[in-house]
């Protein structure tokens, strides 16, 4: 967490002034503005020059108790004395403010917002997660123990807390994802992903729409809890919709019929139990040399040990283990299975295939 210590500045005090009263800029305002009056009023009323005026004006104001520069006419003595009299006021406004930016922590909580910002501004091809709840929670510490770059936007204060006592170091938005001004304050411009994982199906669906206009290349994806909501989500704009309840009963239900089948699955996709993976390498992902190549000419198998398992069409539909004469076109893309080592001699050997060829 940034600035931890935030948060015992806050509980120094039950009762909180609105922020809206303890206006900083405010403060800074009355000042120059009480400065330029008295330094112009001294210079009218008694004649004095910048200089004297100016010194004048600080003695009065910060009531050091010097002698005058000039002995003061009757309309400059009313002058001071209506002087000091805003001055009371204008000071005890000034340590007021003062008191609530220090004491209240706002000073601090500004400069951990600024720091916020300025990160997310310099992020790009991030991901947008809409909503800290359970399954955010869980999407969050995959991202993290893959180091993918994420913004959290949440409107609840209590979640946000938590992502603030957390010592791990996550950006994160205390807004409503609703809204396009938390997105655009998102990256939402360069962003390559988003997922709204909001507990209703309603905001998920004005999430996505929203999404989707302000940036029609991003890969969104959405939590469905009602299967009527799926359909508009699509509509609406996402790539995939994901309905948690159902997967969990269909994976119970599998158990029970092929139980050996699902516990295999459940291992090979297990981050804490085996170095298993999949990788998904797009038409995109292959340099010029490997166009038009089919899967026994790229000779994947024999040079990674990976296994294809699987062709997205470019139409979506999907075939398993592709025959030998399969050939990868624009849009479409291969998933491949195979355990850490595999997966990176595979990223290698289409990184640096053309020199292979050479």
């Amino acid at each position: 967490m940034l600035f931890p210590g935030i948060k015992n500045f806050r509980n120094l005090h039950a009762y909180r002034v609105p922020s809206s009263f303890m206006n900083i800029r405010m403060a800074v305002g009355l000042l120059l503005a009480e400065l330029v009056i008295a330094v112009g009023g001294y210079s009218i009323i008694e004649g004095f020059n910048l200089t004297d005026a100016f010194y004048m004006t600080m003695i009065t104001i910060s009531t050091v108790g010097f002698l005058e520069v000039h002995p003061l006419s009757a309309t400059g003595r009313l002058f001071t004395s209506g002087l000091i009299l805003a001055n009371i006021g204008i000071f005890a406004y000034v340590l007021s403010v003062f008191s609530y930016y220090v004491i209240q922590g706002e000073i601090f909580k500004n400069m951990h917002l600024n720091l916020i910002k300025a990160s997310i501004e310099k992020l790009s091809g991030h991901i947008i997660l809409c909503g800290y709840g359970k399954y955010g929670r869980e999407i969050a510490s995959h991202f993290l123990k893959h180091k993918l770059s994420f913004v959290i936007i949440d409107s609840d204060s209590q979640r946000i807390e938590q992502i603030q006592k957390d010592e791990t170091k996550v950006l994160y938005l205390e807004d409503d994802a609703t809204h396009d001004e938390a997105l655009i304050k998102a990256g939402i411009h360069r962003a390559s992903a988003l997922i709204s994982a909001l507990p209703d199906d309603s905001d998920n669906v004005f999430v996505v729409l929203t999404a989707r206009q302000l940036n029609p290349r991003l890969n969104i994806i959405s939590r469905a809890k009602d299967f009527r909501s799926q359909k508009k989500l699509l509509m609406a704009g996402a790539d995939h919709v994901v309905m948690p309840e159902q997967i969990g009963g269909f994976y119970m239900a599998t158990l029970v019929s092929k139980p050996g089948a699902v516990e295999f699955f459940a291992f090979i996709t297990s981050e804490y139990r085996s170095d298993i993976g999949f990788e998904e390498v797009t038409y995109d992902d292959l340099p010029a040399e490997c166009h038009g190549r089919s899967l026994s000419q790229l000779n994947l198998r024999e040079a990674t040990g990976a296994n294809v398992i699987g062709y997205k069409a470019p139409d979506g539909h999907y075939e398993v283990n592709p025959g030998p004469k399969t050939i990868l076109g624009p849009g479409s893309s291969y998933i491949i299975l195979g355990n850490r080592e595999q997966l990176e001699k595979l990223r290698y050997y289409i990184q640096h295939y053309p020199e292979m060829l050479a």
